[in-house]
């Protein structure tokens, strides 16, 4: 089944065009999603070098977490072949800086619980 944009959801999973935000939950939810997302919001990284950045993420997963960020519009494999955010991904960081904030003060209740 395809999208009202002509894109077939990934996998088979949420149509982003019926329901966006269990579609963008359940891409960002996967294992390594955000991180590759944490690593490109400074600049472009290579391949090697992003993978050296990802602590236990193998080669193998790496390689197909670009490709659904890719599909997603959330980045763009450069002519030198190196991987960056596009504007939709950049958007995306920036909305997640609210859920960061929002971590930090929770932990911080947490803490203050716990005493």
């Amino acid at each position: 089944m395809r999208s009202a944009s002509g894109a077939k959801p990934p996998n088979g999973r949420v149509d982003p065009a019926n329901a966006p935000v269990p579609a963008a939950m359940e891409l960002l939810g996967q294992r390594w999603m955000l991180r590759v997302l944490w690593e490109l919001a400074p600049g472009p990284l290579g391949f090697l070098e992003l993978r050296r950045r990802m602590d236990n993420c193998s080669s193998s997963m790496l390689s197909v977490r670009l490709q659904h960020l890719q599909g997603a519009g959330l980045i763009v494999k450069k002519a030198d072949k190196s991987y960056e955010l596009t504007t939709a991904g950049t958007e995306l960081g920036t909305a997640l800086q609210h859920v960061w904030d929002w971590s930090r003060r929770w932990e911080t209740t947490l803490t203050d619980s716990n005493d």
